[in-house]
């Protein structure tokens, strides 16, 4: 760029952040990011005043909308009196949302730490688990995300840990679970082999040795999967039998988003923890939360918790999740999730006559998203699973459409998710799922 070119504002601040900033899951040269100048409700603006439809809630967390100034309220409140004290102090917040959450936690998971965010959470899980147990072992599923801390990431099943796969934490196991879409043996088989395949692997590696077991409250960026029928009782009344923890990851299906306040009551289990982040402050500050049961905590009495965090309890965002929890319930998300979600549904299910590419959609209250397959008899994937850049031509040309029309949201491998803020309206969900259509319209021309 010669001296007498002046950079827009806007592509001044892409430089900036091109320039002095790393960009998580991706290549540093070639990107092309939003520039966002503000946000509201279900949307985004970027600096040139174009807008966007957010159908994936950010990183699926800001489940109450965008730029909600009742959260700004009480924020500052919070900061005027004091923002930070260590977490050995307690705080008005700290107590508030503790009890909150006791409140709205199955069962009694009535005693919360606090943490950063979901890989925290995780974390210190995993490491409470073995502490109480004494035991070693964690099983979670492939085809699951856990976070990206190194624990966390062993945790889970997602190939972005491949790379790093000779560092992973060890003790971790992996055990699979088949999905319906393209179970071949019939439904009645499914819940069978599904429990099946996780008692066997309990039996090689020694349930003795087990610790926990950590699953999705319900299945997220792996694919939205859906549990057989039944999976997650049995699966507590396995944890039940050989003194197995069972840890449900409610980082990204709880607070609503399924349309309960976590995605296991969904399955009418309780679980022995709840690790959780993203919905309890719906973004608009960082938090994480485990949430244990009272059995576990009352250990701990006169046990010391070799658990902690620096910014654990922060106030400010604690007075954040109290607003936030507050707004969930006087504009009734969770009723307007279970009524958009059905309506999404509804819609799709239209969708599916008009495109033919589209294989499959699963879809929970709003945490949903759509299998885009090139020839629906086969079920073959329009991209496979960890799709290489030259195995992503035809689902990039989706996504580049999506972004072109105005629409925020992940496409990943053959799926376009579909996660709205829990506020969204039919006339919004309409807005945006006319341009998925228009963008599947590309991937039709792919079929076989």
């Amino acid at each position: 760029m010669s001296q007498t070119q002046t950079l827009s504002e806007t592509q001044e601040i892409v430089l900036d952040n091109l320039d002095y900033t790393l960009f998580s899951w991706s290549k540093q040269r070639g990107i092309n990011p939003i520039a966002v100048k503000y946000a509201e409700g279900v949307y985004l603006y970027d600096y040139d005043g174009k807008r966007y439809i957010d159908f994936s809630s950010g990183l699926m967390n800001v489940n109450i909308g965008h730029g909600d100034q009742r959260v700004t309220e009480a924020v500052t409140k919070q900061m005027q009196e004091v923002s930070y004290v260590t977490p050995s102090c307690v705080t008005k917040a700290r107590g508030e949302l503790g009890k909150k959450l006791a409140e709205i936690a199955p069962g009694d998971l009535n005693r919360t730490l606090f943490t950063v965010g979901g890989a925290e959470a995780i974390e210190n899980a995993v490491k409470l688990a073995r502490l109480y147990t004494g035991r070693h072992k964690i099983l979670s599923r492939y085809q699951s995300y856990h976070g990206a801390s190194y624990g966390a990431a062993s945790a889970g099943g997602d190939p972005r840990k491949l790379p790093m796969d000779s560092q992973q934490a060890p003790n971790f196991v992996h055990f699979d679970i088949p999905h319906a879409y393209r179970w071949q043996y019939g439904e009645e088989n499914l819940l069978k082999e599904a429990v099946e395949q996780l008692e066997k692997v309990i039996a090689f590696e020694g349930p003795g040795n087990i610790a926990a077991i950590v699953l999705e409250g319900e299945s997220g960026t792996s694919g939205c999967f859906k549990y057989p029928a039944g999976y997650l009782k049995k699966v507590r009344e396995i944890c039940n039998k050989h003194g197995i923890i069972y840890i449900a990851d409610e980082v990204m299906s709880g607070f609503g988003r399924t349309g309960k306040w976590f995605g296991v009551e969904n399955h009418g289990v309780v679980p022995d923890m709840i690790a959780t982040a993203k919905g309890v402050t719906a973004g608009y500050l960082p938090l994480g939360a485990l949430i244990v049961s009272e059995k576990i905590a009352k250990t701990y009495d006169d046990n010391v918790l070799w658990l902690g965090l620096t910014y654990s309890a922060h106030a400010v965002c604690c007075a954040a999740g109290v607003a936030v929890l507050n707004i969930y319930e006087e504009d009734r998300l969770i009723e307007n999730t279970v009524a958009m979600g059905k309506y999404i549904d509804q819609r799709v299910e239209e969708l599916k006559k008009k495109h033919p590419s589209i294989g499959d959609f699963r879809n929970t209250g709003l945490l949903g998203c759509i299998e885009i397959v090139k020839n629906r008899t086969t079920k073959e994937p329009m991209a496979p699973f960890n799709a290489k850049p030259d195995e992503m031509v035809v689902m990039n040309k989706v996504a580049a459409k999506l972004k072109d029309l105005g629409m925020y949201t992940f496409v990943r491998w053959n799926f376009i998710f579909i996660a709205p803020p829990l506020c969204i309206n039919k006339e919004q969900v309409d807005e945006g799922l006319a341009m998925i259509s228009e963008a599947i319209a590309i991937a039709d021309g792919y079929v076989s």
